[in-house]
């Protein structure tokens, strides 16, 4: 009888992590992932939007492929031209993951549901185009 109940008990925690790691952040959240877990996301997602949120000069020198630049500073300003639907999923990434982050609370607050924050393209194993 107990290993019938501590088989049952993993199975219900390995299905509790395959549905937290699946769901979307909370409305008002934004979540931080891996680069592994974007890359992912991005060869499994069609409907993304990956943001470079680096000073133009910096996405010049490098970005990820598909990625679109709207600086932080566009970001604070409320010129979210570029990413104007919020239901949008967005892969937030900077140089180091500083800029990601204050990106990533200031496009929740804007009204974005759907804010993934990976850090720094300095931890980006996938290789960048110009």
């Amino acid at each position: 009888m107990s290993k019938i109940l501590t088989l049952i008990l993993i199975i219900l925690v390995l299905v509790a992590g395959v549905v937290w790691t699946t769901q979307k952040p909370e409305s008002g959240s934004y979540e931080k992932i891996t680069a592994e877990v974007a890359f992912s996301m991005m060869q499994e997602k069609q409907d993304l939007v990956v943001v470079d949120v680096r000073t133009p000069g910096e996405y010049a020198d490098g970005h990820i492929q598909g990625a679109i630049n709207v600086p932080l500073q566009s970001i604070d300003a409320g010129d979210l031209s570029l990413i104007s639907d919020n239901d949008q999923t967005l892969l937030i990434y900077c140089r180091s993951g500083s800029r990601s982050a204050t990106a990533s609370k200031a496009l929740v607050k804007q009204g974005y549901i759907s804010v993934y924050d990976f850090g720094g393209i300095i931890n980006w194993p996938y290789g960048t185009v110009k």
